[in-house]
């Protein structure tokens, strides 16, 4: 154990740096004779500690993030989880996730393992989430980010960052536009479609809803008996009615359901469609 005397102020300044309590910030001073930077770093080790005594606890609280590029070309979204309800709500958790994802956009980062290799200031992402943990005592991650680029991409954020939307148009960015990649972000958070169109729902998807759409008519007693190949037909029929209720752009436009979600994106500029999109939620 060191035997320099390690004064309040020292405490305090280790304390403004990493946000750890008093405690452990005496003790990794004394740990380190003293040294701030080696204390930080004994800091830091200390919150990897804790965060593989807690990697059996479930975090499935948090925040999703989503932001744009300035030119609107590219976007990213992110989930950093908590355990509790109670961190996902501070207002410091919050202002991390946001500070996460504006720095992912400023430099940006393509994946998860680039952007948690990155640097925030003189320390890395990773090592960011690490002093956190230390000075929560929660397990904390960036569990989910995904980077989408296009002509024009529009975020949001919906009311208690939990459920975050990137949105990929075909056209370029201006007011109008800006405004129909936000209604159809609002109608994807609503509405939760699989897919833009049926041509982008995977094979797996299809086969799978095919499938218990064809147990269910073989259990219904009026299939009986029927041909296999009749049934089949009947599923494809059951499959295009699955198609216009959960892809986007055959939704009914949740503002005015007299158009599909298509037809408004045509109303507002000729040839304007959603290439892709992203959605994501806590829960």
């Amino acid at each position: 154990m060191s035997t320099v005397n390690i004064t309040a102020k020292d405490v305090n300044e280790l304390r403004q740096i990493t946000g750890a309590g008093m405690m452990d910030c005496r003790a990794a001073l004394q740990e380190t004779n003293g040294n701030i930077e080696d204390a930080i770093d004994f800091l830091r080790k200390k919150g990897q500690k804790v965060a593989a005594k807690r990697s059996d606890r479930d975090a499935k609280e948090g925040v999703v993030i989503a932001k744009t590029s300035a030119d609107h070309k590219f976007g990213i979204v992110m989930n950093l989880t908590s355990e509790t309800d109670f961190v996902a709500k501070n207002e410091d958790f919050i202002q991390l996730a946001l500070s996460f994802c504006q720095l992912a956009v400023d430099q940006n980062v393509s994946d998860l393992a680039s952007f948690k290799s990155t640097m925030m200031g003189s320390i890395t992402v990773e090592d960011k989430l690490m002093e956190t943990v230390a000075k929560i005592g929660e397990k904390i991650d960036i569990t989910s980010f995904v980077r989408i680029e296009d002509e024009n991409v529009v975020a949001y954020n919906h009311a208690g960052y939990r459920v975050a939307v990137l949105v990929a148009l075909n056209k370029a960015n201006n007011e109008a536009t800006e405004n129909a990649g936000k209604d159809c972000a609002m109608q994807i958070a609503a509405m939760n479609p699989v897919a833009v169109d049926p041509s982008k729902v995977s094979a797996e998807t299809v086969a799978r809803e095919k499938a218990i759409i064809m147990e269910q008519m073989q259990e219904d007693p009026k299939m009986v008996g029927k041909p296999e190949e009749m049934i089949s037909k009947i599923a494809d029929g059951k499959i295009n009615a699955y198609f216009k209720e959960n892809t986007l752009l055959a939704q009914p436009f949740v503002k005015d359901g007299s158009k599909t979600v298509a037809e408004y994106l045509t109303s507002v500029e000729a040839g304007l469609v959603v290439n892709d999109f992203k959605r994501m939620n806590i829960g």
